[in-house]
């Protein structure tokens, strides 16, 4: 067996068993790295140089949390579910024993999706948004009795579809400097070429397949209610004292998240990003000076276990690129394949799948894979456009189904903040079955037509 789908089996198996994500990584490239041929010493030094390349990402998500539960400190999150409470006519000692309109449920899929698509493109903060916009939005959801599958589903599909599709923002990275100028690369002593403006028009089959998985997994898959817990005095049916909020504090308020929106967008950093947006609302008296440690504390632990889980996947990414066992995965597979076109096409998004869930990036998987995939699409006579769709779908795959992705980690950060929401359970194998399999289905359908 190849190491690299060895690995990935063991990952899955253990996350299934309920053993910790960072655990199962750890031990997932260790028993790959070995099965590779590699020695201990190889393994854990191939493990320790990846591991670099997801601290980065690890403190913007730690500052970022910090930034999100000082936010709530001030009462502004409180308010927002309040309002959004009484909009629809309930009040917040009676969540849970009014079934609200059905059309508000359509509306919040809606509005996350909307800002799940502005975040990846017209205001580029990625993932940032989802724990400073949904945990206040949990009390509204356990009053609609809404699964948060469904809400998970949504709102990875929010930011994944913009940048498979639109050359703005993630979608500028992913299509143009990533998908295209690889397939370019690849292809140019072979003699194909492909330009930037093919590459949306080679992903919108594929992107038909998400659009299909959503609609199932909100219209049928999780379209039942589903009871959560509400805090205890929200039970008991108690008054809920919020803390009044000045003109000015809101106005405060609102130029912290404007400022960390800024310097994220000019610095290119969420991690100045989110001190910045946290200064200014301990400076500015919205919560004890003496609480801020606190409140960083906090926040920091909010997001630690997103933090170790990228930190961990870069490393295990980067024991299965010394392996050597991506080209053999690919080169073996393609021993399978013979002469049979349609078999090639679904044997390269199956690989594309299992070395994405690895790595836990869609942009990480792709430069990897072009190299080998697109020689082999021209020996098997696919044209320029299905080449694309077959490269950029096999990156894609997996990205919404991997344990180490943003794409997960993102929901579970916002839904599980009051922790009934598991990550495994509710955010991976929803969102792999209800996306990895019309991705699958589309991509080769994509292949065969293009």
């Amino acid at each position: 067996m190849n190491a690299i789908v060895l690995a990935i089996l063991v990952m899955v198996g253990l996350c299934l068993a309920r053993v910790s994500v960072v655990f199962s990584l750890v031990v997932a490239a260790l028993i790959g790295g070995l099965w590779a041929g590699m020695s201990v010493d190889q393994v854990i030094s191939s493990f320790n140089e990846g591991l670099g390349g997801g601290a980065t990402v690890a403190l913007a998500y730690a500052t970022l949390g910090a930034f999100a539960v000082a936010l709530s400190r001030t009462g502004v999150t409180a308010m927002v579910s309040d309002k959004a409470l009484a909009w629809v006519g309930a009040r917040p000692g009676t969540a849970g024993t009014q079934r609200a309109p059905g059309g508000v449920k359509w509306l919040l899929f809606v509005a996350l999706i909307l800002v799940g698509a502005a975040s990846g493109t017209v205001v580029p903060v990625h993932i940032a948004f989802i724990p400073i916009l949904v945990p206040p939005l949990l009390g509204l959801m356990n009053m609609l009795q809404l699964d948060r599958r469904a809400v998970a589903c949504v709102i990875t599909f929010s930011i994944t579809i913009m940048y498979m599709t639109t050359p703005v923002g993630f979608g500028t990275i992913f299509l143009n400097d990533i998908l295209t100028n690889s397939v370019n690369q690849a292809g140019e002593e072979l003699g194909m070429q492909v330009t930037t403006a093919m590459a949306p028009k080679a992903m919108l089959l594929p992107a038909v397949g998400m659009l299909l998985g959503l609609l199932v997994a909100v219209l049928f898959s999780y379209r039942r209610p589903r009871g959560y817990q509400s805090p205890l005095n929200e039970v008991k049916g108690e008054k809920v004292s919020r803390p009044q909020l000045s003109r000015k504090q809101l106005i405060m308020i609102g130029v912290a998240i404007v400022g960390a929106l800024v310097v994220q967008l000019t610095t290119g950093s969420m991690v100045l990003g989110g001190l910045l947006g946290f200064a200014l609302l301990s400076m500015n008296g919205l919560f004890k000076w003496k609480d801020q440690d606190d409140v960083f504390t906090q926040g920091m632990r909010l997001m630690a276990l997103i933090g170790f889980i990228m930190i961990a996947a870069s490393g295990f990414a980067g024991v299965m690129k010394a392996s050597g066992a991506i080209p053999e995965l690919v080169a073996g597979s393609g021993e399978l394949i013979g002469d049979n076109r349609a078999l090639a096409a679904l044997v390269m998004l199956l690989v594309g799948l299992f070395i994405t869930m690895g790595i836990g990036s869609s942009f990480s998987t792709i430069p990897i894979i072009a190299a080998i995939y697109v020689p082999l699409a021209i020996s098997f006579g696919f044209s320029p456009l299905a080449t694309l769709a077959l490269v950029g779908t096999a990156g894609a795959l997996g990205d919404a189904g991997s344990p180490a992705s943003d794409s997960t980690l993102g929901p579970t950060a916002g839904l599980n903040a009051d922790g009934q929401h598991d990550h495994i359970r509710d955010s991976v194998i929803p969102t792999f079955i209800h996306y990895n399999i019309p991705l699958v289905l589309f991509g080769w359908i994509a292949a065969q037509v293009l």
